[in-house]
């Protein structure tokens, strides 16, 4: 009977730790599948917010290529309508005024001299056994105003101090002249355009009111496209000279840098040449 007993609370327990580790089982695979689940829904999201986020940055370029064109459709309309007879010959002046303030740019910034450089470099010649021409070959060998001029000024060393005075104030007004080459163009241009524009508006509006004498009524919509097309070569005109002004106001701000470096380094030159008694 005892045995008996025994092997039944044998085979209960053993039953119950198989329910156990059964459900055990049961409940791992369920963690599993709710992480798996989670883990799906996680990365659907980020895909859904990843494709959106493309969808948004596209809708903005094309929102960006539209605005552009649009803008470049606009400037195209409304140099046809201004009438290309004066708006060609105002976007004529822009051109070449451009074309001169770029040329002058690229030219002032090419005759910019590190003057320092090169007094240290003449006074470290001077004191050389070739001296005078060796600080010659330095200047020759240096671009920029500065350095003609200090060429000029050593060719007449051997003269004295005063000749190399007036031969620094004379080779620098025509240095100052090179400077200043082709700003009168674009003084003229600035001038020029505002001017075609009014003209182009004035012959407008004689056109506007021929206009309103042969239909014998002062319409308002004949009146107002006629008023609008004349003032466009005005808006032109304009816009060119404000452009082109900028330009100016800088070129001219540049050379007046120049110039003043030119006055500066000179002045230095004369003073090595007393240190190092080369003049009379």
């Amino acid at each position: 009977m005892r045995n008996l007993l025994t092997v039944l609370m044998t085979f209960m327990m053993l039953s119950f730790s198989n329910q156990t580790f059964a459900q055990d089982d049961v409940s791992e695979e369920i963690d599993q599948l709710q992480e798996d689940t989670s883990s799906t829904a996680m990365m659907d999201s980020s895909s859904e917010e990843t494709s959106n986020i493309q969808i948004i940055e596209e809708e903005e370029i094309e929102e960006v290529i539209e605005e552009s064109q649009s803008f470049h459709y606009a400037i195209k309309d409304q140099f046809i309508q201004g009438g290309w007879q004066f708006m060609g010959i105002v976007l004529l002046c822009l051109i070449l005024g451009l074309a001169v303030a770029i040329e002058r740019i690229i030219t002032l910034n090419l005759a910019t001299t590190n003057t320092k450089k090169l007094l240290s470099d003449i006074e470290d010649a001077l004191k050389g056994k070739d001296g005078v021409n060796s600080a010659k070959e330095i200047c020759k060998s240096t671009k920029g105003p500065v350095a003609s001029i200090f060429v000029q000024g050593l060719m007449r060393a051997s003269e004295g101090i005063e000749m190399v005075e007036k031969s620094i104030i004379s080779y620098g007004s025509v240095e100052m002249g090179k400077l200043e080459k082709g700003m009168v163009w674009i003084s003229l241009f600035i001038s020029l355009a505002p001017m075609l524009g009014f003209m182009g508006t004035v012959i407008g509006m004689i056109g506007a009111f021929d206009a309103i004498a042969e239909a014998g009524d002062v319409s308002p919509s004949l009146v107002a496209g006629g008023i609008k097309i004349a003032l466009l070569t005005t808006v032109g005109g304009l816009i060119v000279a404000v452009i082109l002004q900028l330009f100016y106001n800088y070129l001219v701000s540049k050379i007046d840098s120049l110039v003043n470096t030119m006055e500066d380094a000179s002045i230095s030159l004369v003073d090595i040449l007393v240190r190092n008694k080369l003049s009379k």
